[in-house]
């Protein structure tokens, strides 16, 4: 049987439903493609705004990028209490032309329980998760809410990655935290909802290959072709991929040469390396800076420059101890939940240092970045589903409890 806050939880959480997609609405109609600043401020004003009936004050913080909006932290301190970090963002992939040009807006399904719209599942729809399990901990818990000295960090720039913001979260926790919970959408897949316990990290190369240029035609014999250099570098690259691992090794872009009677003298590729390991990823990126070489008899130059990393978030023993709070608010619900690993990145990469930190605790829905929709149906833009919107707010409160008690 469930206990007295598990039914509280689930009693009211749903008598908040219908405002807390009002609010979603409010930000979903507004675009807050990343380059797009003004929107993106807009999104934190109207989340300032949300979050300022349950006590919290707003601070915002330009991004190191100047072309990107401000991060946004809203606080509720309780000097002494244990600090949870709940962690957002405020801008999406859409420049407002796709928008328009696919007719991408908030779109509510009520036959298919979903709602279509950019940022619904990734990230909008987390935000107001949050509000509305913070709304559940307040009227059902409110020993636990007013025992917790709460920071909501809600990233202005998190689809490209810009890594400032970690910078600024943890600056305003020099005493660390207890939790740092990510409300990436959690995926609802065979009956079981999703909750992320590790992403993938990342390192960034371009090969560049310099060969010499010459007539096609009349010169073809003296020339040094660099896409041929290149073409057989990269598929050495390429060929590092080992599934078992979880290595993978993916060639994104390639280019190279002007016209077809020239032999090309410059041509380079990027790609990118991910892997859960620190250890697989650091062999992968010195087999690649390996494939380097001198120009010489009749052979291109190859350089190889590394342009970026993000560091990986693994599945250790603080990850795994925090978990088992949710798996136990599954269980008390109950809720079907699965811990899984992912390839792609999310704040967690970069402030899985700061504490113990779980993600994957926002709504579930599907097609992220995605805004087309074919009229066979074979595509669909991102939805979230609402019904996935109180039972995500009842596991997150009971687990939180339960983190705190």
């Amino acid at each position: 049987m469930p206990d007295a806050l598990t039914s509280s939880l689930l009693s009211y959480l749903p008598t908040r439903l219908e405002e807390a997609l009002r609010w979603l609405e409010r930000m979903v109609d507004v675009n807050s493609f990343t380059a797009n600043a003004a929107g993106v401020n807009k999104v934190g004003e109207i989340t300032a705004e949300c979050f300022a009936e349950l006590g919290f004050t707003a601070e915002t913080v330009a991004s190191e990028h100047a072309n990107f909006g401000r991060h946004l932290f809203l606080a509720r301190p309780r000097p002494g209490a244990p600090r949870v970090v709940l962690v957002t963002h405020l801008d999406t992939v859409f420049p407002a032309e796709e928008e328009a040009r696919n007719q991408f807006c908030w779109q509510p399904a009520p036959k298919e329980g979903r709602i279509y719209g950019p940022g619904t599942v990734d990230i909008k729809g987390g935000t107001v998760l949050i509000w509305l399990l913070l709304h559940g901990l307040r009227h059902c818990a409110p020993r636990v809410f007013e025992g917790v000295d709460w920071l909501i960090a809600a990233n202005a720039s998190e689809e490209v990655m810009a890594i400032d913001f970690a910078t600024r979260t943890k600056e305003r926790c020099p005493q660390g935290a207890k939790a740092v919970l990510v409300f990436e959408g959690g995926p609802f897949v065979n009956g079981e909802h999703h909750l992320v316990t590790a992403r993938k990290g990342r390192a960034e190369y371009r090969i560049s290959a310099h060969g010499k240029a010459a007539h096609a035609g009349s010169e073809h014999r003296s020339g040094v072709n660099a896409i041929v250099a290149l073409s057989h570098v990269v598929q050495v690259a390429a060929d590092l991929t080992d599934y078992a691992a979880d290595l993978t090794v993916n060639v994104g872009s390639i280019h190279g040469g002007t016209v077809t009677n020239r032999v090309p003298h410059e041509a380079a590729a990027d790609l990118e390396m991910r892997a859960f390991d620190p250890a697989v990823l650091a062999k992968a990126g010195r087999a690649v800076q390996h494939l380097a070489h001198p120009a010489g008899h009749g052979n291109a130059a190859i350089e190889v420059r590394c342009l970026g990393t993000s560091p990986a978030w693994p599945d250790d023993e603080r990850t795994r101890a925090l978990a088992k709070h949710w798996l136990l608010a599954a269980h008390e619900l109950p809720l079907p939940v699965k811990l899984v690993k992912r390839g792609g990145l999310s704040d967690a990469n970069y402030l899985c240092g700061l504490a113990p930190t779980i993600d994957g605790l926002g709504p579930s829905g599907a097609n992220a970045h995605c805004s087309e929709r074919s009229a066979d149906g074979s595509k669909l833009p991102e939805y979230v589903d609402v019904g996935s919107f109180v039972p995500k707010a009842a596991l997150n409160a009971l687990a939180i409890t339960s983190l705190l008690e």
